[in-house]
This record gives C-alpha cells, structure tokens and sequence, in this order.
C-alpha cells in the first residue's frame, strides 16, 4: 500500500468521490473481504461487491489475496493507498494555470501554482512508482508569527532577495546530464484553531 496516491483520472476520481466507495476505501484500509467490508459501511455483499468492482477497475483497490472457503474463492482487497488526493489534471481544460495571470500577491495565483505543484508531482510519483526509481523532492512547512503587515512585507523581500541569490549561484543552464527543478515558495496566513476563534469570541462578545 502507497501512504499517499494521487488520482489523475476523472473516472477514477469520480469513483473516489462517491461517499459509499469513499467509506468502503476507508473501510479497507486493512485487508479485508467483500463481506467484511461490506458489514463495515452496512451493505449488502452483492451491493458491496458492485463498488469494489468499479474501486478496483480504477487502481483504487486491490488483490491482496485469493483463500478459498468451502466451495467458494474469496477475494481479499485492499485500499491501493492510505489516502488520496484529486489532481487538477482531472479537471482538464478547467485546471488552474499559473501562467494565464503571474501576481505574487494573489491568492489566486498562490492556489494556481499550488494546483501545478499536486498535478506534476503527482505524475513524478507515477512515473518513478512504475519506474521502480527513488523520486529527490526536498520541502519545508512551517509557521512564523509577524508583528505587523510592514514586518510581514520586509520578510517577504528578504526571502524573495535570499532565494534569488541562492538560484542564481547554483543554476547552470549549460550543465551537462543537468535537470530543472521547479522552486515554488509560498506564504499565507494559518487557519486559526478552535481555541484562538474561542478566545477572539470571548474577547469581543458583541460578536456572539
């Protein structure tokens, strides 16, 4: 089983999407028969059977084993990943571009390339999955907390001047066996937490 897979198929993610094939995809997470699962999301074996057909005609889910019992041949299956993601590939002529309107300061943009970024990755996981290969990818998520809007423009400028100097040093558009790597950097406020919407309530009760 992958940790994550990536659906580029609009098929494939229609069938994902479908709440009771999305339960039975939960449902087995573990290896587990059409019966077994079907008790899970409380279907019958024959409706159950019908789902895991169409899961499993789009890589969704798979033959982990065959064991008989008795006089019958049960199959045991399993979700193909622990979880999924929808690429924007599947939208087609509807996928975001990030190059119809390049603006550092829209979020727009910002969900733009973060649309590019799940599609080709996605088809990098693919390819080195099928080529047997490691994929190098490198990315680091964290937060920081700024004083004010002024500090938070400053940081951004010297964010942007660092990453420049660094590409600058280290691109070699001439290097021999030399591969591109795309760099996206991304900045935007935390979703506040229940707590922090809790306090800001408390503090302003004319809001409630």
């Amino acid at each position: 089983m992958q940790e994550i897979a990536v659906i580029n198929e609009p098929e494939a993610a229609r069938s994902a999407l479908d709440p009771v094939r999305a339960r039975l995809l939960a449902a087995l997470a573990e290896p587990a028969s059409a019966s077994t699962a079907a008790k899970k999301v409380g279907l019958s074996r024959q409706k159950a059977n019908y789902h895991l057909h169409e899961l499993e005609q789009h890589g969704l889910v798979e033959l982990v084993e065959e064991r008989r019992r008795g006089n019958m041949l049960e199959r045991v299956l399993q979700a193909s990943a622990a979880a999924f993601v929808i690429s924007p590939a599947t939208l087609a002529e509807l996928s975001p571009d990030p190059g119809r309107s390049p603006d550092h300061l829209s979020a727009r943009w910002l969900l733009a390339l973060a649309a590019r970024l799940l599609r080709e990755v996605g088809e990098l996981v693919r390819g080195a999955r099928e080529a047997g290969k490691p994929l190098a990818t490198f990315a680091i998520d964290g937060e920081v907390r700024f004083a004010s809007a002024a500090e938070r423009a400053l940081f951004a400028e010297e964010l942007s001047l660092a990453v420049r100097d660094l590409v600058a040093k280290y691109h070699d558009e001439k290097a021999p066996g030399g591969r591109k790597h795309r760099i996206v950097i991304a900045l935007h406020p935390s979703l506040k937490t229940a707590e922090e919407l809790a306090a800001e309530s408390a503090a302003d009760p004319e809001e409630q």
